[in-house]
């Protein structure tokens, strides 16, 4: 029998050792999030004995596995009711600089409980991580890259302080803080009192990014001298006065979130293309996905876009041949991603959080069964709805094909032979029992189709059976919903 090749070896062993990582040790009870063996270093929240890489099997994306493991069962039943309070709020927080918390259930045995909870996976790994690497380069921090970031994160504490009640993060460092390679940061999403804490935090995290590592002789617990020696080395007395009101040791005395966006440091006036960019964003549910290319195609691009006139001089002109839309496409990109955020001009305004919408923790005693029932129940609202009917080939039948846009920008898919019994009212019904859409979805996505000159009034999925349709003719279309 051959021995294998050293090299060959090397490779089967990988291999195997992959397999071995993706092998799947525990399902969700719903059956959707699958834990691997594989281990990740993602905790963002104290407490937490074991993350694991876990796949979304309907999204086919990795996302990460948490474990909070309780031993005192009594010490659990104890505090039950707030951990519910806490998960269900959290799973509401949607915002691009934070880690999405997906889903919760609690695993209660006879001696010992777990509360399991999926969140977003950060593959680029944590803030300390990059520091790590750039000082080992030699490389100082970029002021430019130092004021994005710290702009990033305030902006994600300036929305969970402004909730309603109040999120505090309440273990804000470089390892809990993460950077995906386009630059995004991200920060978990936790609860504490006082959001003073944050700030301080938040200030030790800016020094740190600034001076690349704060120096503590050995000592796992940074010294005010070894903070000291850190501030005065900065040169920007702009930045060292900034970072200094962050760790004031009163914290009544400590700026808000959402003042220190305000600060000097980092404040500056938005341009005109990143308001523009924000705005097209903020209303894309208005059009098509694919809009820019779509009008890119429409242009001259000799056409004049912007001119300066001047008196007794030539003027200048820009015409749209000088753009680069791939550029403008990235741009947007990143807008959308959060790496830009709009913050230090809007008036903070507290977001409430609301208990009714929360999505239900899952049942860990509930058997996983091939029939429909139960299903999870949908929390998102449909933003825009995109609907095509045509005949089969033989011409007996109808196809409806639903493509849905939620809030947070997920596509969804559906499609449907439909019987000559089928209706609208029980259409929507079954859409918002299998779990496919918000229950005050139905009456809000608006569809329209050219059975009807009037403007889209008639609101969910009555329009797809309008009382004298035309045999043959094909409705499709699409509206944005008003109210969601």
């Amino acid at each position: 029998m051959a021995v294998p090749e050293p090299d060959a070896r090397l490779a089967q062993e990988k291999e195997e050792e992959s397999e071995e990582e993706s092998e799947v040790l525990e399902e969700s009870p719903c059956g959707r999030w699958q834990k691997r063996r594989e281990q990740v270093n993602q905790g963002n929240m104290p407490g937490i004995q074991s993350t694991f890489l876990a796949m979304d099997t309907e999204e086919g994306v990795e996302v990460v596995w948490n474990e909070l493991l309780f031993t005192d069962k009594k010490a659990f039943k104890a505090h039950e009711e707030k951990i519910k309070t806490m998960f269900e709020q959290l799973v509401l927080v949607d915002h691009p600089n934070i880690v999405k918390l997906h889903k919760y259930w609690l695993d209660v045995k006879d001696s010992k409980a777990r509360v399991i909870f999926i969140t977003e996976y950060v593959s680029s790994g944590s803030l300390k991580q990059f520091l790590k690497k750039t000082k080992k380069n030699h490389k100082a921090m970029n002021a430019r890259a130092w004021k994005r970031w710290c702009t990033q994160i305030l902006s994600a504490l300036s929305f969970l302080h402004s909730c309603e009640p109040p999120i505090i993060h309440g273990n804000l460092t470089s390892d809990t803080i993460f950077i995906q390679h386009n630059g995004l940061i991200k920060i978990g999403s936790e609860k504490a009192d006082g959001t003073a804490v944050d700030i301080f935090s938040f200030g030790m995290c800016a020094l740190e990014m600034a001076v690349l590592e704060i120096q503590t002789n050995g000592d796992t617990r940074v010294s005010e001298e070894a903070i000291a020696r850190a501030r005065h080395s900065l040169d920007d007395p702009n930045m060292r006065e900034f970072i200094l009101s962050c760790l004031t040791l009163n914290p009544d005395k400590r700026p808000t979130a959402h003042n220190l966006l305000f600060h000097r440091v980092l404040f500056e006036v938005h341009s005109l293309k990143l308001l523009a960019a924000h705005c097209f964003i903020n209303h894309q549910y208005l059009m098509p996905e694919n809009v820019v290319e779509e009008k890119i195609k429409e242009l001259d691009l000799n056409m004049v876009m912007a001119e300066i006139r001047r008196e007794g001089r030539p003027g200048a002109q820009w015409r749209y041949s000088e753009v680069s839309f791939l550029e403008l496409d990235k741009f947007l990109e990143d807008v959308r991603n959060g790496i830009y955020p709009l913050m230090n001009f809007a008036v903070s305004r507290p977001h409430a959080l609301p208990r009714a919408l929360s999505q239900p923790q899952e049942d860990p005693q509930k058997a996983k069964t091939p029939t429909p029932e139960p299903f999870d129940v949908e929390t998102r609202k449909v933003v825009q709805m995109q609907c095509n009917m045509e005949l089969n080939e033989d011409k007996s039948q109808w196809h409806l094909t639903l493509l849905l846009i939620l809030e947070d920008k997920l596509h969804r898919q559906l499609s449907y032979d439909l019987l000559p019994t089928d209706n609208s009212k029980d259409l929507a019904t079954e859409l918002v029992h299998y779990g496919f859409i918000h229950e005050v979805s139905p009456c809000c996505p608006q569809i329209w189709s050219p059975w009807s000159s009037s403007s889209p009034s008639q609101a969910g999925l009555g329009f797809l059976f309008p009382p004298n349709s035309a045999p043959g003719a094909v409705p499709r279309g699409t509206a944005p919903c008003g109210t969601c």
